[in-house]
């Protein structure tokens, strides 16, 4: 009886020891470090953009101000489902917050309103997409599945920054006047 005891103690312990590392195996993330922390960073900062949208929608002065936060929070809020999306195939853990920098700028923000918040939120927004083009331009330069997501990405970065560049222009005219 305890041979029997044994034996089936024994089978427990090396299925429960091949289950450990079926689970170790599946979790095992697929991306290098490089790319994990890329990809940490990319969600963090669709995080942090889909928060200053929306305060740009609540604070900003200009109607240009406003619809560009419409935008950022509409654009990054799909790309941040995608990059969730790329985390959960490469075994990378999804962040849910920005960074402490990026809550940082968000803080600053917060505490604005009218034509200042306007001012802060043009400057933080053409610096922030300068920094992420130049990451996501270097990050396409790879190869494999996240070099194609980051090519993918920077066409919508390129257009941001052009927007953030003329919030506060007046509109440009087309030369037709009305002058009878």
């Amino acid at each position: 009886m305890s041979q029997h005891i044994h034996l089936i103690a024994c089978l427990a312990t090396a299925t429960v020891l091949g289950l450990t590392a079926a689970s170790a195996q599946s979790v095992t993330p697929k991306a290098t470090q490089t790319e994990q922390h890329f990809l940490t960073e990319a969600m963090q900062g669709d995080l942090a953009e889909v928060n200053v949208g929306k305060l740009a929608q609540e604070k900003g002065q200009a109607e240009d101000v406003r619809q560009f936060g419409q935008m950022l929070e509409q654009d990054h809020g799909d790309h941040l489902k995608q990059a969730e999306q790329m985390a959960q195939q490469l075994g990378v853990t999804a962040p849910n917050s920005p960074s402490a920098k990026q809550q940082a700028v968000h803080d600053k923000l917060e505490k604005l309103s009218g034509s200042a918040f306007d001012k802060e939120f043009k400057q933080a927004m053409v610096k922030d997409h300068q920094e992420d083009i130049a990451k996501y331009r270097k990050e396409a330069k790879g190869k494999g599945p996240l070099a194609q997501f980051a090519q993918q990405t920077v066409p919508t970065l390129e257009k941001h920054l052009k927007q953030a560049q003329a919030l506060g222009r007046p509109a440009p005219t087309t030369g037709k006047g009305t002058n009878r």
